[in-house]
């Protein structure tokens, strides 16, 4: 949680709902000043709280959850977002699959748009090597039975995503660096060379209010992120031909996406977008001080 206000009751009800005992999760509050962790403190005392003083990003609180469910001997972390709210049934088909399937690592459900129930935020995803370098499946389309399959993917999104023990011994949770944005899709290409398969099983449902904690999918704030770590994960992942691809598919459009974004209302998104690929490139990652409200000339 990073002052996520009222969203967190209706996330917690809903894993209650689903039979996770209340002293089993963990929430982990990063630095928030809205009074959302009173809140929740006050409606449900006996969960398992982690307080950082900072805002310490996605990727390093989730970790520390993680840990404290290891030590407590859990076989699986299920990770979730504080704007996810799961539907009736979400956790039993997540939890069979893995069971069923030993190299099964990361399971994860189809995630619908909590604003609009009919459309498919994502099934999954791919890393494309094209522009934004991953894409979601199903990402703004109709929910239909197409997307109530089960598929294996590249990665299982981070908001809802069940981890074996296994993999978290075997190559690590998310790596603290990413601060938000990209960890779900390295720990997928991580889990992949070890031999770990990731899947979504589209049976299974929960409704996301995407990025709510940075303001929309075309925020500036958000766009400088993914910017500065789509340079990260070619870094980390990337060959001489996918940096190619890159180069023409993100930052060669970038003029473009400019130019259009002025009769759209979306340049700054396309600048922030350049200053985050730029950030990227000399070697600064995402930090809270960079994505505070006014840090930045576009947020």
């Amino acid at each position: 949680n990073w002052n996520g206000g009222a969203q967190n009751l209706d996330c917690i009800a809903s894993l209650v709902a689903e039979g996770f005992a209340p002293e089993r999760i963990v929430f982990v509050d990063n630095g928030s000043r809205d009074g959302s962790l009173e809140l929740v403190r006050g409606a449900h005392p006996d969960l398992c709280f982690l307080e950082n003083e900072a805002n310490e990003g996605f990727a390093r609180g989730a970790s520390m959850g993680a840990a404290r469910g290891l030590e407590a001997g859990c076989e699986a972390v299920f990770f979730v977002n504080n704007d996810v709210t799961l539907l009736s049934g979400c956790i039993e088909p997540l939890i069979s699959t893995m069971n069923e399937e030993p190299r099964v690592g990361l399971v994860g459900p189809r995630v619908l748009y909590q604003r609009e129930r009919s459309r498919v935020w994502s099934a999954g995803g791919k890393v494309a090597w094209r522009s934004n370098v991953l894409t979601l499946l199903g990402h703004g389309q109709n929910d239909s039975p197409e997307w109530e399959l089960e598929r294996e993917v590249d990665f299982v999104c981070g908001c809802a995503l069940l981890v074996r023990r296994e993999v978290l011994e075997d190559v690590g949770g998310f790596e603290p660096e990413w601060f938000a944005y990209f960890e779900d899709a390295d720990l997928g290409v991580r889990a992949r060379r070890e031999g770990w398969s990731s899947r979504v099983v589209g049976r299974a449902a929960c409704l996301h209010d995407a990025s709510a904690s940075t303001g929309g999918g075309r925020n500036p704030r958000r766009k400088y992120m993914m910017g500065v770590n789509s340079v990260w994960f070619l870094r980390a992942h990337g060959t001489p031909m996918r940096w190619l691809r890159f180069a023409l598919f993100d930052v060669f459009t970038l003029p473009l996406s400019f130019l259009f974004g002025l009769f759209t209302g979306d340049a700054k998104s396309a600048l922030a977008k350049a200053l985050g690929i730029l950030a990227g490139l000399s070697g600064r990652r995402v930090t809270a001080d960079k994505i505070e409200a006014g840090a930045g000339p576009l947020w």
